[in-house]
């Protein structure tokens, strides 16, 4: 039997980020954190910017990403 996604199935997922949902362009498993590089399984997604097109992993990655300033020291 075939993986219904094909080879490209197990790898990063191409997302389109929408306002309150995302959409799966390309299939895999997951997506990188625009802040940190971490694979974030697609059924674990819960942050991401639409302006910005990318993911987060953590509300942390989110406050880093809009307010860097804050994280600096």
């Amino acid at each position: 039997m075939l993986n219904k996604f094909g080879p490209s199935g197990l790898g990063e997922a191409q997302v389109q980020y929408l306002d309150g949902d995302f959409r799966v362009v390309s299939p895999g498993t997951y997506v990188k954190c625009g802040v940190t590089g971490v694979h974030i399984p697609l059924d674990e997604l819960k942050y991401w910017s639409v302006d910005l097109k990318e993911a987060y992993a953590t509300p942390a990655a989110v406050l880093e990403r809009h307010h860097p300033s804050a994280f600096k020291r």
